[in-house]
């Protein structure tokens, strides 16, 4: 909680214009995964498909994402991240991992290696206790000991 309060309360002294929690979220998720329905987003984030709803409403006002027709041939419309909403996760991103290595600076090289591991870990079986995965690149695949 500690680290999440420094990286919010970063983002807002340093720039008003950062992406909210959630259309970071989802921004994100879209990121990963390609076009995604709100139905598709509400499964994958266990929300209600109405709060999702509103989130991807205001995605879609700011231009940070915009509605295509299924690219797969189904009958819902498909959310996709504008160049603007990509060029903004970008940055937020790259602050992200900014503020967190201020904090982690003095740690050593080997220290970095097992916080990553252990919050690998720690995300992946959250997710299994859920049964919800987050879709990874093979990049991202867990790595032979």
């Amino acid at each position: 909680m500690l680290l999440s309060r420094h990286q919010v309360l970063g983002r807002r002294e340093r720039d008003p214009e950062r992406l909210e929690r959630s259309a970071y979220l989802l921004l994100s998720r879209i990121d990963t995964q390609g076009p995604m329905s709100i139905g598709q987003l509400a499964e994958a984030f266990g929300l209600d498909t109405s709060t999702v709803n509103r989130q991807t409403a205001a995605l879609l006002r700011c231009g940070l994402a915009e509605r295509v027709a299924d690219p797969d041939g189904g009958m819902a419309r498909k959310l996709r991240i504008t160049t603007e909403g990509g060029r903004r996760l970008t940055v937020d991103r790259e602050a992200n991992r900014s503020c967190l290595a201020r904090v982690i600076a003095d740690w050593s090289p080997e220290e970095v290696q097992e916080l990553e591991d252990v919050l690998v870990r720690l995300n992946r079986s959250a997710e299994a206790l859920e049964g919800r995965y987050w879709p990874r690149t093979e990049e991202d695949a867990p790595r032979a000991p």
